[in-house]
């Protein structure tokens, strides 16, 4: 038997003002596309803004529906939208950021599995590693330098490329 230990690096901030002038832009838009969230059930906004290497900065919101399992994450919804209007994007960086008028998000809010499967696909057909910043409004924010370390065990099967 072997015993192995993982470990991730991220940074943390305390708040906006911490990041560099690329990652604040890319924050206020992810804040920005709060405003597009469809979430008349949960009343939980997520936005998110992923920007590409060409500069294009793409924004995404979570789109609830009555039958819960038929609806999207924010994270999704962005990144489908790439992969149907420009598939071969390299995409350099997302935030990510949530609101709820029920309570107050004192710390960042990450993706579920099924996003961070997503972006993780992403990051294996680009071939390069995908920044992610989880971004709480007012408060904490964490960046994560790739997608892979967010879920190490991601499912990946080279067989079925061929």
């Amino acid at each position: 038997m072997n015993s192995i230990n993982l470990n991730i690096s991220f940074e943390q901030y305390s708040g906006i003002d911490e990041l560099t002038e690329k990652d604040r832009t890319l924050c206020q838009q992810a804040e920005q596309a709060l405003a597009t969230s469809y979430s008349p059930y949960s009343k939980f906004r997520v936005g998110t803004a992923i920007r590409l290497a060409s500069g294009e900065i793409v924004l995404g919101s979570n789109q609830e529906n009555l039958a819960y399992p038929s609806g999207l994450c924010a994270e999704r919804v962005a990144l489908f939208a790439i992969g149907t209007k420009n598939p071969e994007a390299v995409i350099e960086s997302m935030a990510i950021t949530a609101q709820t008028d029920h309570f107050e998000i004192l710390k960042p809010v990450t993706s579920c599995g099924g996003c961070l499967q997503v972006m993780i696909e992403f990051e294996r057909k680009q071939q390069s590693p995908i920044e992610v910043i989880f971004y709480c409004l007012n408060g904490e924010i964490l960046k994560v330098p790739s997608v892979k370390s967010l879920l190490p065990f991601a499912f990946a099967e080279d067989r079925l490329e061929r």
